[in-house]
């Protein structure tokens, strides 16, 4: 289970009741913080979003629409006694900048922060259940998207048949991969007899500030849904190519490319107050398209 929370879906300038870019990501085991727009911390509060859950946060590219609220989302963290290690992935520059800032309020966080370079497309957290890795979007200045992928074993075990030929625990892991039991009389019982087949893992893909670039579908292809920015309307796709950003249905494009089975669009410029074109545009190119509204949950 991947579920994405949006706190922002505006671009630069808030409007409209409308924050700077922010999404919670969840799984079963952990909370991750990806951008964090001016407005994050209220959002939480008004969310009940839990800061003290969250020990990775990905900062996609300096500018201030998508990092503005972390020093103080930090701070918080401090004035709340947190001891928890964080781990923090965002540009080179972000480095410094925090602790320019920690320097000038002669602050001190109590726990450790710790600062990976995104510096070129790799992985950045795994563990058992899941798999983060990083990819390069095209914007004005070092952009990244992130994609996030549960990890599954191909075969899940089926209890009452392992009882029943007497498997050890100890032999379950082997039984995932799919391999066969010799029990101690040395009889072979197949795998698919103690097994069935696992359902695939899903997926999760934030694509950032980006203007239209379609080397991004190989990274993120057959996604189980997909963010992508849709900061204009089609009208405006020669400013939106200007800018290096995208359009509803430049990013309508890019899922159908992609092969994703859904996509939410966000990133909308101040200078529309009603969004429902941005929904209508995009479905005429893809239809599975929604709107990433703030507060809104979405499951992969």
């Amino acid at each position: 289970m991947i579920a994405v929370t949006i706190l922002g879906n505006n671009s630069a300038v808030p409007a409209y009741d409308r924050h700077p870019s922010a999404q919670i990501v969840q799984t079963e085991e952990h909370t991750f913080l990806v951008d964090c727009g001016e407005g994050t911390q209220m959002q939480m509060n008004d969310l009940k979003i839990r800061r003290s859950k969250i020990n990775h946060i990905f900062i996609s590219h300096l500018h201030g629409d998508h990092y503005f609220g972390l020093i103080g989302l930090l701070n918080s963290l401090a004035l709340n006694n947190r001891t928890t290690d964080l781990h923090l992935y965002a540009p080179a520059d972000l480095e410094a900048i925090i602790q320019i800032q920690l320097n000038a309020a002669s602050a001190k966080l109590p726990y450790l922060l710790h600062f990976h370079d995104l510096e070129g497309e790799k992985i950045l957290f795994e563990d058992k259940k899941l798999v983060v890795s990083s990819f390069k979007v095209h914007h004005r200045i070092e952009c990244w998207g992130f994609l996030f992928k549960e990890k599954k074993n191909p075969r899940k075990i089926h209890l009452k048949k392992v009882r029943k030929h007497r498997v050890p625990s100890s032999f379950f892991e082997q039984l995932h991969r799919g391999e066969d039991y010799m029990t101690p009389q040395n009889v072979i019982i197949p795998n698919k007899e103690l097994t069935v087949a696992n359902s695939p893992g899903k997926s999760y893909a934030y694509c950032a500030d980006t203007g239209y670039y379609e080397p991004i579908c190989e990274k993120i292809k057959g996604v189980d849904l997909m963010y992508h920015e849709t900061t204009y309307l089609d009208a405006l796709e020669e400013k939106a190519n200007l800018r290096f950003h995208s359009t509803s249905k430049q990013a309508a494009r890019i899922a159908k490319k992609a092969g994703a089975k859904r996509l939410i669009i966000g990133h909308f410029s101040s200078m529309y107050e009603d969004l429902e074109d941005f929904e209508i545009e995009a479905r005429e190119v893809f239809e599975n398209t929604d709107l990433a509204m703030e507060g809104v949950c979405f499951l992969a």
